[in-house]
């Protein structure tokens, strides 16, 4: 494993870090403590030392912190989880999310804590009237914060603005080959690689897109010029953010020890500058290849989850986004398996009231309503729809 300086505390960090939010469940809400220990042993086993959970992940905090102190690495490794800012309306809130954050992780320290999906300044004016300044400050100076910082998903202009409204030790931001000019973007990962801060990506491979999920003619053109490590698309997406040397840490959701392994390996070679002007041509001709199919920018991250009505809005996204990379077909064989056909009572696309409690939450501020109408309309045309239509009224009354 290589491993990157955080230019504000020295520490070292691995290259690869352990995004826990996608960890196997049993059910909604209720992550697979046997299969998230599997994975975090094999993750530490491979020299990666960061580990990335948040307040909003549904029992992710409480699982991590069990596993970490039933494989006895809570001091081996470097724990980062994020304050649910948007929930904070009065001074005591700050204290009363962090506590049982505590908690939850069984530890009585955060190594890297973070304002959750801060998407303007006015967010963290907002907080700073609460007086988090002077609650951060108490907190670094007691031991139980070690850096401080946030995760973005923001506008380019106001990524600068964000930098400078307060001394951060780091900050967290969506980049990959298909995201350079989207939220901080590239501008924004110099911006704060200027200023010195430790820079974490997230979504590396766009919840997937940029890996299996790719159109087969993007697939073609990369086992073309694969060589060394560069086999599979997911190892060309991440050696394309690794190839930058302000890039502190990437974050991977890895669901299984195998995928650890996979990751880890590339890992290992995939150093800044290692890619060739001919490898960063074949990127963009794969880009090109890739926006044609992108309608949908969702990256399955689920935060819009669950819908009122039941819609399976990630998986409605994926089979629109299948339609156009891989066929029609295909699109429709994936949206009937999302929207629960057979089991006959359909969440479809259909049955949006367009109540926007989605789109509030979304990361890409996808106007979620109005997409669905399109998911509809390609999915569903005509007699498909009408049938659709009719099984589900059957099965109402």
């Amino acid at each position: 494993m290589q491993y990157r300086t955080d230019p504000k505390t020295g520490k070292k960090i691995s290259a690869l870090g352990l995004g826990c939010m996608r960890f196997p469940g049993v059910a909604p809400g209720r992550p697979d403590i046997h299969a998230a220990e599997a994975i975090v042993c094999r993750a530490h086993e491979r020299g990666i030392n960061y580990l990335d959970t948040a307040y909003l992940y549904p029992g992710n905090e409480a699982c991590v912190g069990a596993v970490l102190e039933r494989l006895g690495l809570r001091d081996e490794m470097l724990l980062a989880t994020k304050l649910p800012h948007a929930s904070c309306k009065r001074p005591e809130d700050f204290d009363r999310f962090f506590s049982e954050q505590l908690r939850r992780l069984r530890t009585d320290r955060i190594d890297y804590y973070l304002m959750h999906n801060v998407t303007s300044p006015a967010q963290w004016e907002r907080l700073r009237a609460l007086g988090i300044e002077d609650w951060i400050a108490a907190k670094k100076a007691a031991g139980q914060i070690g850096a401080i910082g946030f995760s973005y998903h923001g506008s380019a202009g106001d990524f600068p603005v964000l930098l400078d409204a307060y001394d951060w030790d780091f900050c967290q931001i969506q980049y990959n080959y298909a995201n350079e000019r989207y939220q901080a973007g590239t501008a924004g990962l110099k911006e704060a690689a200027r200023r010195s801060l430790a820079v974490f990506v997230m979504e590396p491979l766009l919840g997937g897109r940029l890996a299996g999920k790719l159109p087969d003619e993007a697939k073609r053109l990369l086992a073309d010029e694969k060589s060394g490590h560069l086999a599979t698309p997911a190892a060309w997406g991440l050696s394309w953010v690794w190839d930058h040397p302000e890039v502190t840490m990437l974050l991977s959701g890895m669901t299984s020890p195998e995928q650890i392994d996979e990751n880890a390996s590339i890992a290992e070679r995939a150093c800044p500058g290692s890619l060739t002007p001919e490898q960063h041509a074949c990127i963009a001709q794969v880009l090109e290849v890739f926006e044609r199919s992108n309608r949908v920018p969702c990256t399955g991250c689920n935060y819009c989850m669950p819908c009122p009505k039941g819609i399976n809005i990630p998986g409605c996204f994926a089979a629109y986004n299948a339609s156009f990379a891989h066929g029609w077909f295909t699109g429709v064989s994936q949206y009937f398996t999302a929207s629960a056909i057979r089991s006959g009572h359909p969440k479809l696309a259909s049955n949006c009231i367009r109540c926007g409690a989605c789109a509030r939450h979304c990361p890409q501020h996808i106007d979620i309503p109005e997409r669905l109408v399109d998911v509809r309309r390609r999915l569903t045309p005509g007699p498909v729809g009408a049938v659709l239509a009719l099984m589900g009224r059957s099965h109402a009354n």
